[in-house]
């Protein structure tokens, strides 16, 4: 029985999960600065787009790693 509580509450986080994924694909582009902050790489040329958010994706791991301590330290 201990094997079906794990499975739910496995399926129960990453639910939510998707579900903030889902509001993060839906709203962000609302969210001011984010996807150009300075630090990100974004070079266009002709018929060539390249774009790296470096300091976008340590922003979010940050804010990520906060979260998880927070909700880890139970």
């Amino acid at each position: 029985m201990d094997g079906f509580f794990t499975l739910g509450r496995l399926f129960l986080f990453l639910g939510i999960f998707f579900i903030l994924l889902g509001l993060l694909f839906i709203f962000g582009s609302k969210i001011p600065h984010i996807g150009r902050l300075p630090g990100d790489i974004y070079i266009k040329r002709d018929g060539f787009v390249f774009y790296f958010p470096i300091a976008t994706s340590i922003l979010i791991s940050l804010l990520l790693t906060l979260l998880f301590y927070i909700i880890g330290r139970r």
